[in-house]
């Protein structure tokens, strides 16, 4: 027996009341995640992009911080000052250079620690945090340490790399040596963060790759180069990208090195970019200039993760 027109006329009514339902609880869904997530666009809003754009607006400008009344629009004269400083293309030379070093060695060395780790049975998290420790304690600290550790005479480092040819001196205080002895010290603070996420990358990696590779005659170092390392090709790419954006940024390690002198003490020898940008900022009061200096920075970090990922040829 057909449904009368009434019957039809329920039934549709209750399917559109249904999805009416639905619709309600998917925006008040909505509504919900919003209202949480509400609060940390808020505080970003505050405390990133409002000092952002701020910032933008005063690279445009000849303004100090102890005068902002007094500010002049001069549209892309910082950038064009910046552009014919030689301090500045000497504090980028050393950041750079600290990119191209300090970077891919961090890396490797982490994932050689974190491959032999991974076999070790007992005492894992022992060996892991121990390698850590310096990521996590102060900066200042660590520094302080390395200073007395490559100190004339007396350092336990320097004595030991005089074996090798190199001279007897306070690599710190050095002209020749500050940079690469800021390059060490640059390496062991990060290397056991790397680490850290190394091991996790491996942990994610079935063992049945590697069974196979071992049934197909695979040695460990074949098993290494053709398994583990085309495997952790994310993890690579974010360790080497957050270790860029580290070392551009690179700023106690100098500021430590100074030892209230001027930054990039000796001579010029440990200037960065962040510390050329701080100097100009802060010690010169020009916080037009140093805006300019800094979103300088920013595009400079883009640029490198950009040929990062493109070398890489990994799609994130």
């Amino acid at each position: 027996m057909k449904p009368n027109l009434e019957t039809n006329l329920s039934l549709h009514k209750s399917k559109r009341g249904f999805g009416s339902r639905l619709s309600e609880l998917g925006s008040s869904s909505n509504f919900v995640g919003y209202l949480f997530v509400a609060p940390i666009l808020i505080l970003m809003g505050i405390w990133f992009y409002y000092p952002l754009v701020q910032s933008l607006i005063y690279s445009f400008q000849d303004i100090s911080f102890l005068n902002p009344d007094a500010a002049k629009f001069i549209g892309l004269g910082n950038y064009v000052e910046i552009v014919q400083d030689k301090d500045f293309w000497t504090a980028l030379s050393h950041s750079l250079l600290l990119t191209v070093v300090a970077v891919p060695l961090q890396a490797i060395i982490a994932l050689v620690i974190a491959v032999n780790l991974n076999k070790v049975m007992h005492l894992k998290g022992v060996f892991r945090t121990l390698y850590y420790m310096p990521y996590i304690t102060s900066t200042i600290a660590v520094t302080t340490v390395f200073m007395y550790l490559f100190m004339q005479n007396d350092g336990i480092a320097t004595q030991l790399l005089t074996w090798f040819g190199f001279p007897d001196v306070s690599w710190y205080a050095n002209v020749k040596y500050a940079l690469p002895f800021l390059m060490i010290l640059t390496v062991w603070t990060y290397v056991g963060f790397y680490m850290v996420v190394y091991l996790g990358g491996l942990q994610t990696i079935p063992n049945d790759i590697y069974e196979a590779g071992r049934v197909d005659g695979a040695n460990g170092w074949q098993q290494f180069w053709k398994l583990t390392v085309p495997m952790l090709k994310p993890v690579t790419f974010l360790v080497i990208m957050s270790g860029i954006i580290n070392v551009m940024q690179l700023f106690d390690q100098p500021y430590a090195l100074a030892r209230n002198g001027s930054l990039g003490s000796p001579a010029g020898a440990t200037s960065t970019i962040v510390t050329y940008f701080y100097s100009q900022a802060f010690s010169f009061n020009r916080s037009g200039y140093g805006s300019a200096a800094a979103f300088i920075i920013f595009a400079l970090i883009i640029a490198l993760s950009m040929l990062q990922k493109r070398f890489l040829k990994e799609e994130i």
